[in-house]
């Protein structure tokens, strides 16, 4: 092999790792984040989406009205409520784990409801099964089928149907 062909081959190689890069560093807040147009208004929404949560069986542990919340400090923002949601079956399996309670920082799963500025709402969350799939065992598996269960819900939002989410 002549030295002008392995510095060709070792060029490409860097190439190649450094557009890898450049490709995943642009498409990841794409992958980790997942919206959907909802076909409701804002409020209709909020309450189609609790509805469905509560038919899946989940709990709403919290809802923040952002809208609100930063009105009181002087801002002016689109309607947005964040919803921390919790499956207790998928929760204590988790954190019964000492090795698993790693990922306690991202429970319980959010969704947020948030208007733009044409007057359209959206349904926002993160991409669980993606972000799980890194930590493989336990917290894979049931950040996978929580996400499941999430993706009916929503599902049943958009859709008009009812969530089928196990309890």
């Amino acid at each position: 092999m002549s030295k002008k062909t392995l510095l060709v081959g070792v060029g490409a190689l860097v190439l190649g790792i450094v557009l890898t890069g450049l490709i995943g560093f642009f498409s990841l807040p794409g992958m980790m984040m997942l919206e959907d147009e909802s076909p409701h208004s804002f409020l209709e929404t909020v309450n189609v989406f609790e509805d469905a949560v509560s038919e899946a069986g989940w709990s709403v542990l919290q809802v923040h009205d952002m809208q609100s919340i930063l009105a009181a400090h002087g801002h002016d923002v689109e309607a947005v409520r964040i919803y921390e949601l919790c499956s207790s079956r998928y929760s204590a399996e988790i954190l019964k784990e000492d090795d698993a309670r790693l990922i306690s920082p991202l429970m319980p799963c959010r969704v947020s409801i948030y208007e733009k500025s044409d007057g359209t709402t959206y349904i926002a969350r993160m991409n669980s099964i993606l972000m799980a799939k890194p930590f493989g065992g336990v917290i894979a598996r049931v950040m996978d089928q929580a996400a499941v269960d999430t993706e009916q819900v929503i599902d049943a939002v958009l859709n008009g149907t009812i969530a089928t989410a196990t309890r």
